[in-house]
């Protein structure tokens, strides 16, 4: 299964929320896969959607858009120190990554979590569907870092995901934003 892996658009996704976009696989199993578009800040601060995360936001402190799916209702992905049981208010969903309870009051969990972002929305597949699109070539499949999810610099992130690969797929980072005026 692919949680915890990273989508990564291919030049096939020419338009719209996944054009060039990274998205972190929270979830996948038989019923299908959800995740996160990691590279996609809104113009929105954090206090303008949920008053009081503001202050515990990674830079860029924006609402993120995390995918079509939920556009009106927020998720907290946020940085778990250590290997042990999760803080009060979160739930550990693989390595040191974790989503957070919006309605806990975030002094609960400001000292416990080393990170977060806040996500309008989500991406969702059905039970088969990003396989289907993976292979007709929508998607690469590549492991995630731990600064991905935070970067301070999301515009750049899938040159840089690109970038870091061993293979051919270090080659695509370079691909034109618009081919046709290559």
């Amino acid at each position: 299964m692919l949680t915890g892996r990273l989508l990564v658009a291919t030049p096939q996704i020419e338009e719209g929320v996944f054009h060039r976009s990274v998205v972190l696989i929270l979830d996948h199993s038989d019923s299908g896969a959800q995740g996160v578009v990691l590279n996609r800040p809104l113009g929105a601060p954090v206090d303008s959607v949920l008053p009081g995360w503001q202050e515990l936001a990674t830079q860029p402190d924006h609402v993120f858009h995390g995918g079509p799916v939920q556009t009106d209702s927020a998720l907290g992905l946020v940085a778990v120190p250590g290997e042990g049981q999760a803080p009060m208010g979160v739930r550990r969903l693989f390595g040191g990554i974790g989503v957070v309870d919006l309605d806990a009051p975030p002094p609960l969990v400001a000292s416990e979590v080393g990170g977060l972002r806040i996500f309008a929305g989500y991406a969702g597949w059905t039970a088969g569907q990003l396989e289907g699109e993976i292979r007709t070539g929508s998607w690469y499949v590549v492991e995630a870092e731990a600064r991905d999810a935070f970067t301070d610099s999301p515009e750049d992130l899938w040159v840089r995901v690109l970038r870091r690969q061993r293979n051919e797929l270090a080659f695509v980072s370079t691909y034109p934003a618009d081919p046709t005026l290559n």
